[in-house]
């Protein structure tokens, strides 16, 4: 007697991956959902990141500075 399996059976189990094309209309979607910030509020922003980085900056090259003075005072 031959054993009847359903197509199910035979085929790989395609539920757990979706298809490529779902998630790129699922990202198109959620993208639409974004408020975007205006100009104003991004050259804030950016000037905000700007100031930031560039104390960052100062802040770590007078460390360095610093220790690598104390560095040469101490071992000569």
């Amino acid at each position: 007697m031959r054993s009847t399996s359903s197509s199910s059976e035979r085929r790989p189990d395609s539920t757990g991956r979706p298809s490529l094309g779902l998630f790129f209309r699922q990202v198109i979607a959620e993208l639409r959902k974004v408020i975007w910030p205006t100009r104003e509020q991004l050259v804030t922003y950016f000037l905000v990141v700007l100031v930031f980085v560039l104390f960052m900056i100062a802040l770590v090259s007078l460390l360095d500075y610093g220790f690598n003075t104390v560095m040469f005072k101490v071992f000569g």
